[in-house]
């Protein structure tokens, strides 16, 4: 099995699961159209096959929604191909009134009306032809559709100015009302239309219509759902009914049904079936003497023209004798005058080119009276001909039979003239079919490029606004930019006041004799300045963020501990001065004096404490002996 051929397989299945869950019939729209539509919502979930397809609508039962929106492409619009509602107006609706009585009610089929602009174009041309009040006594309007959503939207006959940009002024103001910047059809005047679902290849059709209007829903479906809905149509119109079409749609195949009043405006009429009566005729009497001299005449007459008929006749009575040959007869198989009142079992034709005498008792037993067998060869030398042979039994009129006759119709032309005809007739409907199919196909491109154009211009407006959005986030972003560099160059100044004041600060502690160390209240170190590096031997960066009392350096640091801990506790105005024996980084043992001093915060706590250590004895300046 080829790729291709799985596909159509996959889809198939795939529209057998749509009929099942969903009721919406799709085997009878044309494949190419429907599988374009279906694969446009693919693509928009990002699905690739039918299968994952129909697992996605199994999970997803909103997405239904979506696919049929897409397959059943609403297009209508009010007064949509102006000249056919034109001519319907001024030659239709007239010549249906004038059908009717006065009293008698008018009803109005709409199939496929989508979101009802097309009942309510209907409703206001027979309002403006028989009068508001006769139009709410006697008509009814039935607009139909297979989308639930569309026929929710025309239900509300609610449009917007741009929906009512074909309808005329005037009808705008006598027939709609303006509300919050919409239009609504007259509530009045809308109870007349009825809304309902309805499948027109499923459902029965709705009877008695003197007018049913169907733009453009039949191109969508294939030669046989064609054929199927315009047999509903022909049972729904009255006999003097008519049909409006759309323009993709053409019925000359269904003529025998349809036929066109304005082909180019698609408009039609119902062909009256005519009752067998009367196709009959009177029969004549006469008096009895000139009843016998023209049966006599008859009679001759019959004799003459039935030897001189041109189709090969033979008439055989009950016994099976021969009582009649004709010339053509005669002429064709062989047989001559002397051969009548012989047995027909005698002669070679009662055998060749088929056996006539069980086609006799065939006729004779047969209620209709008759045996036919078409396209018998018979072949005569170098000539070789075919008949349809045709055994008629006669009747006496009192029930029995007088014998039979015997018609060799020569089909030898016809049979040729059939061939070339079906040949040229298959050519021709293949012709018509592909031109057909052709039109309904630009039609149907040129809806769904209609319909990407709206959607296109919706999108077109959405950007706008978004850009319209984005210039004024641009703006908005610029005018921050200004914001966040100001701050910037503000941080960037006071960074560099910041960045003088530590490098003035760090010159102080550079510039003092004594080693300083300050820490937090978690003892951790935050400041060890050069001097302290000198003479302890460990780096600023080695102890910074360190807990002081664990340093390893020479001097006995737990004597400090309580020192300092006083220091937090009573920061205001404390100050302790410690003489302790210290080694420093060489190894050299002195005395150190340690003055432990509370660091105060702006609230007048203890933030910390400062330690300054130097050599005891030392003088103010001197750096301590190493």
């Amino acid at each position: 099995m080829t790729t291709e051929t799985q596909t159509d397989a996959a889809f198939e299945e795939f529209l057998a699961y749509l009929s099942v869950s969903r009721n919406f019939d799709f085997t009878a729209y044309k494949r190419g159209s429907l599988t374009r539509r279906v694969q446009k919502r693919m693509q928009a979930v990002k699905i690739e096959t039918y299968s994952d397809y129909t697992d996605y609508l199994t999970v997803h039962p909103e997405e239904f929604s979506e696919l049929f929106n897409t397959i059943l492409i609403n297009v209508t619009s009010f007064f949509r191909d102006a000249p056919a509602w034109e001519y319907l107006a001024r030659e239709v609706i007239p010549s249906i009134l004038a059908a009717k009585r006065p009293d008698e009610a008018i009803r109005v089929w709409s199939a496929g009306c989508a979101s009802g602009e097309e009942a309510f174009t209907i409703a206001m041309v027979l309002a403006e032809a028989m009068g508001e009040a006769d139009f709410r006594r006697r008509v009814k309007i039935y607009a139909t559709d297979i989308d639930d959503d569309a026929l929710n939207t025309a239900r509300q006959a609610t449009y917007s100015a741009r929906d009512l940009a074909a309808v005329p002024e005037e009808y705008r103001e006598k027939y709609f009302e303006a509300s919050d910047g919409r239009f609504a059809f007259r509530k009045d005047l809308r109870r007349i239309v009825i809304f309902g679902r309805h499948d027109l290849l499923q459902d029965a059709p709705i009877s008695r219509v003197d007018l049913l209007v169907c733009r453009n829903t039949l191109m969508y479906m294939n030669t046989e759902g064609q054929t199927r809905v315009i047999a509903r149509f022909f049972f729904a119109v009255n006999n003097s009914g008519y049909l409006l079409l759309g323009k993709a749609e053409s019925l000359l195949t269904h003529s025998s049904m349809i036929v066109p009043i304005d082909l180019k405006l698609r408009v039609f009429a119902k062909v009256a079936r005519p009752n067998l009566r009367d196709r009959l005729t009177e029969l004549a009497q006469g008096e009895p003497e000139e009843a016998m001299r023209v049966a006599v005449s008859l009679v001759r007459l019959r004799d003459v023209a039935f030897d001189l008929d041109p189709v090969p006749t033979i008439t055989i009575d009950l016994n099976g004798l021969v009582v009649g040959i004709n010339e053509r007869a005669r002429a064709v198989f062989g047989v001559n005058v002397t051969d009548v009142g012989r047995p027909l079992r005698d002669l070679e034709l009662s055998y060749r080119p088929v056996e006539l005498r069980s086609l006799i008792d065939q006729a004779h037993e047969d209620g209709n009276h008759s045996a036919v067998l078409r396209n018998v060869e018979w072949t005569s030398g170098e000539t070789t001909r075919w008949f349809d042979i045709n055994v008629l039994a006669l009747p006496d009129g009192n029930g029995g039979m007088l014998g039979s006759k015997i018609v060799f119709n020569d089909v030898t032309g016809f049979r040729q003239l059939q061939r070339e005809l079906e040949q040229s007739k298959n050519e021709l409907e293949t012709a018509y079919e592909e031109l057909q199919s052709t039109n309904e196909e630009l039609e149907t491109t040129n809806e769904e490029l209609q319909s990407t154009v709206e959607e296109l211009e919706t999108t077109n407006e959405e950007l706008q606004s978004t850009n319209e959005e984005l210039e004024t986030m641009n703006e908005e972003l610029q005018s921050t930019n200004e914001e966040l560099e100001t701050v910037n160059n503000e941080t960037g100044e006071r960074s560099k006041e910041l960045n003088s004041v530590n490098a003035f600060l760090e010159n102080i502690l550079t510039s003092m004799s004594a080693a300083v160390v300050v820490v937090d209240r978690d003892f951790a170190v935050q400041v060890w300045n050069a001097h302290a590096e000198d003479m302890w031997g460990l780096r600023a960066g080695e102890v910074r963020g360190k807990h002081f009392l664990n340093l390893d350096i020479g001097l006995p640091l737990e004597k400090i501990a309580q020192p300092m801990r006083d220091c937090l506790g009573q920061a205001d105005g404390y100050r302790d001065v410690l003489s302790l024996s210290a080694t420093n980084r060489r190894g050299r043992a002195f005395t150190c004096e340690v003055s432990v001093l509370p660091l105060q915060e702006s609230g007048g706590t203890g933030g910390g404490v400062i330690l300054l250590m130097e050599e005891e004895g030392a003088a103010v300046g001197e750096r301590p002996a190493t």
